[in-house]
């Protein structure tokens, strides 16, 4: 007689496979743009691991706690989170992760660098918030070259330690930007800053978002008195070794993105420098903002990649109907669908980075924005799918997927909102010809190499000379992210992959729902499995 408890038809846990190699679409787009592979492939071996997966349960499952005093009364202002949050952090830095590829000569560091993110963030997303900001405050803090030499040897290093000291061999950045008042109208601020004869400035008000708050050292906007909004660098602890004044308020209870400590932060005399001119502070920190955008790219395909790999994975081993789950036509097309969605934004994110390191600038100002606003878009989409792939299974804690269904619209959010990235696409469209002709000579290298795609193109540019307005904003800043996937697909992905996607997302653009039918869908679902 069986037993009651016998466990059948359940798949094995996703463990023990290479992240990075058992991804065709990621590991053909490194080769292609001849990132260095060596580390990505240890990366990839450790991001399957149990331990690794453990690390990421356990820093969401124990969120970080604010402690705003010791126990004798002094203020201190510290977050503490589990050991494995820091134990992410560790891999992430010491992998390069963060400001190191600003300091390597090799040809491809931002590229190379672009691929571990991606491949690390499927471990867990929240601890990539600091490693992100890390990445991105070099091109910032370079327009004030002294402080540049100070904090870069830190930013650069691949050295993660926890704690506020001074002398820590490597730092991690933050910043502060919207205010209660303003959120993404950081005109509205009000933190103001007083100038010292010593050449600092002295900040006072509050900050409405400042993640990773135990981070050495923030980029923060402020007012200055006849010239507006300006630019400066707090660091948490002073040269001196005192601790400068940054009291944090509470912590966010956020939606997802639990492992990573969201805060509210004053400022009272807070000690700052100025970086870039008095009034250009916007400007120099966008600086910062574009690059982190690129992460929300990357952040976002790397976690379709994640939900994909489970549902492929998932159906792969489950059978009902008579059949396994992974054959049904059904199924097959959606999960192909899914695979698509997955494949081209990987190919985009990729792109971006390759761009970084080409100095693409024209290039990257629009085709950044673009992606951002897309690819975050259809994460949320592409992770309830896939969710539902696993049916009762995916709505359970233990199966990943509600983590990163809760993560799914963080990367859509931070860094602008979609109307705030759809409206910075059309003033690049409205003031940057340049980085027009950059996009549309991307889109254009396809040429010939797909009918729908070459009608598309032809659209797009019409689309473009008559000036779009605010309202079509997201109607174009859609048109040209399909455009440019289709662009890389057709040229470098296998034709039953560049071929379905053509056919479900250009034209009248993609369908309401996953699964209405991919042509051929089993050669893109068997290019999709995570396990080779």
């Amino acid at each position: 007689m069986a037993s009651t408890h016998e466990v059948t038809n359940q798949p094995p846990p996703l463990v023990d496979h290479d992240v990075y190699g058992g991804d065709l679409a990621l590991t053909e787009t490194v080769r292609r743009l001849g990132a260095e592979t060596a580390g990505l492939r240890e990366l990839g071996r450790l991001a399957g691991t149990p331990e690794a997966q453990r690390w990421g349960t356990e820093a969401n499952a124990s969120p970080p706690v604010l402690r705003t005093h010791d126990r004798y009364g002094h203020r201190v202002d510290e977050v503490d989170f589990h050991p494995s949050y820091h134990r992410l952090l560790t891999e992430a830095v010491g992998h390069g992760l963060a400001g190191a590829p600003w300091a390597e000569a090799a040809s491809t560091p931002h590229t190379t660098r672009a691929a571990g993110f991606y491949v690390w963030s499927q471990v867990e997303a929240g601890h990539g918030c600091p490693v992100s900001m890390s990445y991105a405050v070099l091109p910032a803090l370079r327009h004030e070259p002294v402080l540049a030499a100070t904090y870069e040897p830190g930013l650069t290093a691949r050295a993660y330690e926890p704690g506020l000291r001074a002398g820590k061999p490597g730092l991690l950045a933050g910043m502060g930007m919207t205010e209660k008042q303003g959120g993404s109208d950081v005109r509205a601020n009000r933190t103001l800053a007083v100038p010292r004869a010593d050449g600092s400035w002295r900040l006072t008000g509050h900050k409405w978002f400042c993640s990773a708050p135990m981070s050495d050292l923030f980029l923060v906007l402020a007012q200055v008195g006849g010239a507006g909004l300006t630019c400066f660098l707090v660091p948490r602890v002073l040269p001196d070794g005192e601790r400068n004044v940054f009291r944090l308020q509470r912590l966010k209870d956020k939606l997802g993105n639990r492992s990573n400590a969201s805060s509210e932060v004053e400022f009272e005399d807070t000690v700052g420098w100025a970086v870039g001119a008095p009034g250009q502070g916007l400007r120099t920190i966008l600086e910062m903002v574009r690059v982190t955008r690129l992460d929300c790219v990357l952040g976002s395909a790397a976690l379709m990649r994640a939900a994909v790999a489970q549902a492929v994975h998932h159906t792969t081993y489950r059978s009902a109907f008579g059949g396994v789950l992974r054959d049904k036509p059904l199924m097959a097309s959606v999960l192909a669908d899914l695979a698509l969605e997955s494949e081209a934004a990987t190919v985009l994110g990729l792109r971006l980075a390759a761009a970084v390191d080409a100095g693409e600038d024209d290039f990257s100002r629009l085709a950044t924005a673009v992606a951002k606003f897309w690819v975050c878009k259809r994460a949320p989409m592409v992770a309830a799918e896939a969710l539902e792939c696993l049916g009762g299974n995916g709505y359970v804690e233990e199966s990943g997927l509600p983590r990163l269904f809760r993560e799914s619209p963080l990367n859509s959010i931070w860094e602008g909102a979609g109307n705030v990235i759809a409206l910075d696409v059309l003033r690049a469209l409205a003031r940057e010809p340049a980085a027009v002709e950059a996009v549309l000579a991307e889109v254009d290298a396809a040429a010939g190499g797909d009918a729908r795609l070459d009608a598309a193109a032809k659209q797009l540019r019409a689309d473009l000379a008559g000036r779009p307005d605010e309202a079509a904003a997201r109607l174009v800043a859609t048109r040209i992210a399909l455009a440019l996937q289709a662009s890389l697909l057709v040229r470098y992905a296998p034709a039953p992959v560049a071929d379905a996607f053509c056919g479900t997302r250009l034209g009248d653009g993609p369908g309401p729902v996953f699964g209405l039918g991919v042509p051929d869908p089993g050669a893109v679902v068997d290019r999709a499995a995570p396990v080779r």
